[in-house]
């Protein structure tokens, strides 16, 4: 990949109050450093809007991190990690609520990811989401532990976590990892709509200082702990 991502692959653009990411690599939309910077610049972007939603492309939102980069070494796959764990915290920081579109697909990356935003609109259908790591030759990282166990039901936090128990969008929406679940098509208008909705309810201030109250603590807590996290993380062990 370039160093730079093509606008085509994260686009940018405002509707009313909300600032509207699409993510469409034209494939699984695999989570490389270009792609996990522009999705960061974009939540600086939509942090001085009043909200902010995220939509993959058709059938997949996203496939996780690039494997072709979390495999080509141990230092490599943790500088990785370092960037998805940096870019998941500042989505569950975020000032502004934040909605996903999940137009498909959302595992490993994809779904801690989903973990860590304010509401997620899933797609209805043949699509696979959660935690596969422990199945692919990989642990499930303490960030991304944190961010999992603090949306999903317990039961289902051992299932997807501990067990990489892949889900249905229905399994999904139970365990937590979605809010609802609707048809393909009308995916990418509800997350704008909820955005929107979200925009004109919730005030900015007090927002943001009860975002802090309740996720400062466990924001913290991985950042204390996410260098021996990364020093702890290996691929295939």
């Amino acid at each position: 990949m370039s160093d730079q991502v093509s606008e085509s692959t994260v686009s940018v653009s405002t509707e009313g109050d909300v600032v509207v990411v699409r993510l469409d690599d034209g494939k699984a939309n695999a989570l490389s450093h270009e792609i996990i910077d522009a999705l960061s610049a974009a939540l600086d972007q939509g942090a001085s809007a009043k909200a902010v939603a995220i939509i993959g492309r058709e059938g997949k939102f996203s496939a996780g991190f690039d494997l072709s980069v979390m495999t080509s070494g141990p230092q490599q796959a943790r500088d990785l990690l370092e960037a998805g764990a940096n870019l998941a915290m500042q989505a569950y920081l975020s000032p502004v609520p934040v909605v996903f579109g999940v137009t498909g697909h959302a595992l490993a990356m994809g779904a801690i990811l989903c973990s860590a935003v304010d509401y997620r609109v899933g797609a209805g259908g043949p699509y696979k989401l959660g935690l596969n790591e422990v199945g692919i030759g990989m642990p499930v990282p303490r960030f991304a532990v944190e961010l999992v166990r603090d949306r999903l039901t317990p039961t289902w936090f051992t299932r997807s976590a501990q067990h990489g128990e892949v889900l249905d969008p229905t399994q999904a929406l139970a365990a937590g990892y979605l809010d609802e679940v609707v048809p393909l098509a009308e995916v990418p208008g509800r997350a704008i709509e909820v955005a929107s909705g979200l925009a004109e309810r919730v005030h900015p201030g007090p927002f943001r200082l009860t975002r802090t109250n309740i996720r400062g603590a466990l924001a913290q807590r991985v950042t204390a702990e996410l260098h021996q996290d990364l020093s702890e993380f290996s691929v295939g062990g």
